[in-house]
């Protein structure tokens, strides 16, 4: 699979997951706990890397400055808006929003399989999540050493999605482009 998108591969193992918690006893109680124990694991684990590359981004805590040019919202007839700030910063409110979009997840599914008793989710959401944390620029950069250079180049690349026509365009980081903001006087504010 390596030669697939991650887009492709989380279908494949979604369709695949589907067809083997049909064949998965869910109303054994050590059945559906197991499972649950699953679940949970894979969350801790989740969290337990995100908390790695947190102390990885503090320890490292890079100065360097970082611009980039934020595109508009989606719809806006204003132009982006210039962001300087630090790869410190940048990484440490990435990783945040990751833990975010992770504890949403969490929240999501504890609301279906305890409020709506679905099962079947669990154990899908038990590896969807790991492998897209690990997949994660973030965490190829300060988990697995990779150089952040190419598509680990900050600002990070949207992952193209189902829904990437509806989006604004990525953050442009090239110089014409950060000097054109800086002349419009678009942002410029540095964050810490």
């Amino acid at each position: 699979m390596a030669g697939l998108s991650p887009q492709v591969t989380n279908i494949i193992i979604i369709l695949g997951m589907m067809q083997v918690s049909k064949r998965i006893p869910f109303e054994d109680p050590n059945v559906l706990n197991m499972v649950r124990a699953l679940y949970v694991a894979s969350n801790l684990i989740i969290a337990g890397i995100y908390l790695y590359v947190q102390m990885q981004i503090n320890k490292k805590k890079d100065l360097t400055t970082l611009k980039y040019v934020e595109p508009a919202p989606m719809g806006s007839s204003e132009e982006g808006k210039l962001v300087t700030t630090t790869v410190h910063a940048y990484d440490s409110q990435q990783i945040k929003s990751s833990f975010r979009s992770q504890l949403m997840g969490l929240a999501m599914m504890t609301f279906m399989h305890l409020y709506m008793k679905y099962t079947n989710p669990l154990l899908i959401q038990s590896i969807i999540p790991l492998k897209s944390a690990l997949e994660s620029n973030l965490v190829k950069i300060h988990l697995f050493g990779q150089p952040a250079s190419g598509d680990l180049k900050r600002p990070f690349k949207q992952a193209a999605g189902l829904m990437a026509g509806l989006q604004s365009g990525p953050a442009q980081s090239d110089k014409k482009a950060v000097e054109a903001a800086e002349r419009a006087g678009r942002g410029g504010v540095k964050d810490e």
